[in-house]
């Protein structure tokens, strides 16, 4: 399947929330139980690129959004803001070809360009899909809550993972730069 990596846009929006529905619907990586509105999807995909966070989309041949990948803040406390927590949602037709793959590096490459420090995966559901993505691009597990969610009349468990960005904690940061610059005070 051939796909190209691009900035989403607001024009991507109703392609996005469809995919967030359908993971909302029938998933455990997301833990709304009611899919949120277009308008609601437009709002936050206004909020996370707004705070300058990248929010990438993964365009097949024909134009069609196959997926999507962001980050955004952990934490809204200012001494989080050098991590992100990352999220990545991909059509059903996408799955297992690649485009997951390529939308965690992409990710990881422009949070470490922006200055970040850590990505960390709250994988609702423990999904051992995206464990094992997340263990590709270099994640090792820091946690497991268990019975953190309860979805599709089951108990889920949510499975945290970190990656260091850059140079992580052996330097100290700017914090006149971004992402210092984020939630300061």
């Amino acid at each position: 399947m051939s796909f190209l990596l691009r900035d989403a846009s607001q024009a991507d929006i109703p392609a996005i929330a469809d995919i967030y529905r359908e993971s909302v619907l029938n998933g455990t990586s997301s833990y709304e139980i009611a899919p949120p509105s277009e308008a609601e999807m437009a709002q936050r995909f206004a909020a996370i690129v707004g705070q300058q966070y990248p929010y990438i989309a993964a365009a097949g041949a024909d134009g069609s959004l196959l997926g999507y990948a962001y980050a955004s803040a952990f934490r809204v406390r200012p001494a989080y803001r050098w991590m992100v927590e990352d999220s990545i949602y991909l059509a059903p037709e996408a799955r297992g070809r690649g485009i997951g793959k390529a939308l965690m590096a992409e990710l990881i490459d422009r949070c470490t360009s922006l200055g970040f420090r850590q990505m960390i995966a709250v994988i609702g559901g423990a999904s051992p899909a995206s464990i094992a993505l997340h263990l590709k691009a270099g994640f090792v597990e820091v946690g497991l809550m268990r019975g953190a969610g309860y979805k599709h009349g089951r108990w889920l468990d949510t499975m945290l993972m970190q990656r260091t960005l850059g140079e992580g904690m052996t330097t100290d940061p700017d914090p006149a730069a971004y992402p210092g610059t984020l939630f300061a005070g």
